[in-house]
């Protein structure tokens, strides 16, 4: 019986709204990262001179590098506890983003500010 209360005592050290911020802030990086590469097509048409139907395989090799390290992360979620992947995931996403923000030209920033970068597909499309 008292193994069992013990049990009962750590699952109420976690908070459910914690869980369900981090779970929604997690999710919220995932389509934030989905988003920059279709912001980012543009300028990669552009800047390669690819065609729409290149742009498609850029889309799609995103989109299974994705999955395939989505299942990886299942896995090493099995063998090393979940919340240890969770955090290693999330330490190396934002170590990603900040080398990336060091990388990126002036200029860059400046047409994603401007609204060329929405505006070109869309004056495209009509």
């Amino acid at each position: 019986m008292r193994a069992m209360s013990t049990a009962v005592a750590v699952r109420r050290l976690v908070n459910p709204w914690v869980v369900l911020t981090l779970v929604g802030m997690a999710q919220f990086m995932v389509v934030l990262d989905a988003t920059v590469v279709n912001v980012a097509l543009p300028s990669i048409k552009r800047g390669l001179n690819f065609t729409n139907a290149d742009l498609q395989w850029i889309v799609n090799a995103y989109t299974l590098t994705f999955g395939g390290f989505l299942l990886l992360g299942g896995r090493a979620g099995d063998l090393f506890g979940r919340q240890r992947t969770f955090l290693a995931g999330a330490v190396l996403l934002i170590l990603g983003a900040v080398l990336v923000g060091f990388f990126v030209r002036r200029s860059d920033v400046a047409d994603i500010a401007s609204g060329r970068e929405t505006i070109t597909p869309t004056g495209a499309a009509a």
